[in-house]
């Protein structure tokens, strides 16, 4: 784990870099602090699915995205994680105008990283995620 909170920052912006699939959806993140992410999403229509709903697909890709994203806090620079499973609870249907996604660490380990999401649309918490990240070392 990196001392200085600004080097942090920095390591995991220069990680983003290579996120494609999150610049696609528009998502950014807003805080970064060892073991906690938060990103955001300016909705659009194609964020929805037929219904005008926020798609559960652009839902559980926020809180992967946030899980993993803390837990790459807690590892070494040169190491990475991988999502090992994720389970999504879906509580309210995503109408609104933003997505906010909040993750942290419960447990960090050597090889795995047990982590929490929530998933808000306005103000309005419409999923609960559990992560567990696989720590992947350098090859």
């Amino acid at each position: 784990m990196t001392a200085n909170p600004s080097d942090l920052e920095t390591r995991i912006r220069r990680k983003l870099t290579r996120q494609h699939f999150m610049h696609l959806l528009g998502a950014d993140l807003t805080l970064i602090t060892a073991g906690r992410v938060e990103a955001e999403l300016v909705l659009a229509q194609v964020h929805q699915q037929q219904r005008g709903f926020v798609h559960g697909g652009v839902t559980a890709t926020m809180a992967d995205l946030v899980a993993g994203f803390a837990a790459t806090t807690l590892v070494p620079d040169a190491y990475g994680v991988v999502t090992a499973d994720l389970r999504i609870s879906y509580l309210h249907p995503g109408i609104g105008q933003r997505l906010r996604a909040v993750g942290w660490v419960l447990k960090p380990g050597r090889r795995l990283h047990f982590c929490e999401a929530e998933v808000w649309c306005d103000d309005l918490l419409i999923a609960k995620a559990s992560a567990t990240m696989a720590v992947v070392e350098p090859t």
